[in-house]
């Protein structure tokens, strides 16, 4: 009630907090150069090519009324507006499913009405937006946006999860949809036929794999023992849209005697034979709109703007999650303002409004956090071997390293030391080395304990939006490109947003057998592994996935499917009036905390679980696995034993002579 009392007072806040970093927010990415062009072109594609399948959508289920040229509009508008104007700069816009669903059950109401009919379908549209607009505005005028912080981690994990499901399901459905007719297509072209439509179906599960694990294996190429380091770096910055790239172009290395149309490829309008060039602004139209067809647009308005409120607000969340150590402040209720603005002009421009998305929103940040930190990595890096060259200590070594991310990173050495506490320990451990043949590996050190930065600024969502508009030109281009492309490409996005997501973590513990838990000790993991029960965690995950379950349900109700947000705002009560009920607090403050600590493996593979001592038949098995596990580390595949030798320093070391004796 406090907030409601308070209108205006977080849109005034946001501002005061982003004006004091703003210039900051330009200045920043100068420091990177082109580097920044590499996060750049990774989210373009993450935001483009989903918004190309959602146009394809919208032609097929508005019998043309909206394109592809329309989405790509919406959300290269958007994006400038918000990338320049907007308060959370890593913030992605676009048009999300969702709203594809809406416009879909909007064109259906419009053409079974003869009073209104298909024409106006615009129209009312932008009467629905201005409601919407009027509704968002309202919303982050009366601080609705402080509900956003009772969302814990259940409630992001959930969402992102939920995503990631139906990124999957799309190129499932993408995929199956490969051997059968498009809807409003002549069945009777040979193309159709069904020897053709199988080879199609079969050619697309090929293309749609290919783009998956290429993708995937590409994307991880940094760590690659492979090439130099220039090299693995360029692929893993831009691999991912090359890829796109070489199997757009082997489509098109099939026979000649193959008929047009096989494989499958996008359906977009050219931009001068779309409706948004061709007759203009909708505003003209929107007076002849009925009134009481006017009021009636205020029922789904009220369904939009709850679905905007919600997924703007827990995207900009998922993009500053505080893994991520975001420095600069927040700006729920001034984005959700401007989100209003924009759902207006949408509205009046006769195409889909933009509002934040996921997945595209927290990979933009880990593009850009990876990029912060390899830039600083490689200043600490260069400045500790500087420190080695000249016979410096390893407390010297380091406090060169830590006035370098003081320097960088704008931290106080205080909390620089505290931050860096890991690593000091790591490269303190070797001062009682013989000093004569010390080997410090930095890289791996820096690489291993370097706390996470984000390069927090503008430019990489601007030019991905610029981007985006000028895509629309390409569109004769974009033509070429397979639809079975998008479905793995869809998979792709799906697989790459599931790594640092707790739940998914949890989902695969439950795999594991009691005998086999010091294997998930012995690797790196969160501390709530040997902090809270496993019965415990099996059942805080398996809550989760109900829940989720319950969520995906709802996505499939054919109207009521906008509504899915609503279980996510029941979540919060659940979350503090339930669930202390049934776990103890303190267990679940380990499960759902915002930050958790990443604790080490332990090496001495110790197999019991903390607070439980193993049954006679784990024991059992436990020994049985471990004689064949030794037995396979022992071993080459060819059955022969596997000579290892330790390595020693100075004259203690094992030499080989030409002949192959060892010495004596």
């Amino acid at each position: 009630m406090e907030s409601i009392k308070s209108p205006f007072q977080g849109i005034i806040n946001d501002l005061k907090g982003r004006k004091a970093c703003y210039k900051q927010d330009w200045t920043s990415a100068i420091f990177s150069g082109c580097s920044i062009l590499a996060p750049t072109t990774y989210i373009f594609f993450a935001s483009a090519l989903p918004i190309i399948a959602f146009g394809e959508q919208l032609v097929r289920d508005t019998d043309g009324s909206l394109s592809a040229v329309d989405t790509l509009a919406s959300t290269a508008i958007c994006g400038v507006i918000h990338s320049i104007f907007g308060g959370q700069p890593l913030l992605i816009l676009g048009v999300a499913e969702p709203t594809v669903i809406m416009y879909t059950y909007l064109y259906n109401f419009c053409k079974g009405r003869p009073d209104i009919g298909k024409d106006q379908f615009l129209a009312w549209a932008g009467w629905v937006c201005v409601w919407t607009a009027l509704m968002l505005v309202l919303l982050a005028i009366f601080n609705a946006c402080t509900i956003i912080n009772r969302f814990t981690r259940i409630a992001g994990e959930l969402f992102g999860m939920l995503i990631a499901v139906l990124f999957m399901q799309e190129a499932i459905k993408g995929l199956i949809h490969e051997f059968k007719i498009p809807k409003g297509q002549n069945p009777s072209e040979e193309k159709y036929n069904f020897q053709w439509r199988y080879v199609n179906g079969l050619l697309g599960i090929i293309f749609a794999f290919g783009v998956l694990f290429s993708s995937l294996k590409i994307r991880r190429m940094r760590s690659s023992q492979f090439g130099p380091g220039w090299v693995r770096s360029f692929f893993a910055d831009y691999g991912v849209p090359l890829v796109i790239v070489k199997w757009s172009a082997f489509t098109e290395l099939v026979p000649d005697r193959v008929p047009a149309g096989v494989p499958r490829r996008l359906r977009i309008p050219s931009p001068s034979d779309s409706r948004l060039f061709r007759h203009g602004l909708v505003v003209q139209n929107m007076g002849s709109v009925p009134i009481e067809y006017i009021l009636a647009a205020i029922i789904p308005a009220i369904m939009i703007a709850g679905l905007y409120f919600f997924d703007h607000s827990v995207s900009s969340q998922m993009a500053q999650q505080k893994e991520f150590n975001v420095k600069n402040p927040s700006a729920y209720h001034y984005d959700l303002l401007l989100l209003g603005i924009m759902t207006f002009l949408c509205g009046l421009l006769g195409i889909p409004p933009s509002n934040g998305l996921l997945p595209q929103s927290p990979m933009h940040t880990k593009s850009l956090a990876f990029l912060k930190k390899q830039f600083i990595q490689k200043r600490m890096a260069k400045k500790g071997k500087e420190c080695i060259d000249q016979q410096g200590s390893n407390s010297e070594i380091y406090g060169k390293m830590q006035a370098v991310f003081v320097e960088m990173d704008k931290t106080s050495a205080p909390q620089a030391s505290e931050e860096l506490k890991d690593l000091k320990d790591a490269v303190l451990k070797f001062e009682n080395v013989e000093t004569g043949n010390r080997t410090l590996d930095l890289e791996k050190n820096l690489d291993a304990h370097l706390p996470v930065r984000v390069n927090e600024q503008r430019w990489s969502n601007l030019l991905q939006s610029i981007l985006v508009g000028i895509s629309i030109l390409a569109v004769p281009i974009i033509k070429h490109i397979p639809t079975s492309v998008l479905w793995g490409y869809f998979a792709y996005m799906a697989i790459e947003s599931l790594p640092g997501n707790q739940f998914w973590e949890r989902i695969r513990m439950l795999f594991v057998p009691p005998a086999r838990w010091y294997k998930v000790l012995a690797g790196a993991h969160a501390s709530f592994v040997e902090l809270v029960p496993q019965k415990i965690i099996a059942m805080f995950t398996l809550f989760q996935l109900v829940y989720l379950g319950i969520c995906y349900a709802i996505t499939w109700i054919p109207i009521g499917g906008i509504l899915f947000p609503l279980p996510f705002f029941l979540l919060i009560i659940i979350r503090e009036r339930v669930m202390p009920k049934l776990v103890h607090p303190e267990y679940l403050q380990e499960l759902d905390a915002r930050v958790y600590e990443e604790m080490y493996g332990n090496i001495n593979h110790n197999r019991n679980i903390p607070g439980q001592s193993p049954s006679a038949d784990e024991s059992s098995e436990v020994g049985t696995d471990d004689d064949y596990e030794i037995l396979d580390e022992l071993t080459t595949s060819r059955g022969e034993l596997k000579l290892r030798s330790a390595y020693r320093s100075g004259h203690q070391h094992q030499q080989i002579h030409r002949n192959g004796d060892l010495p004596r």
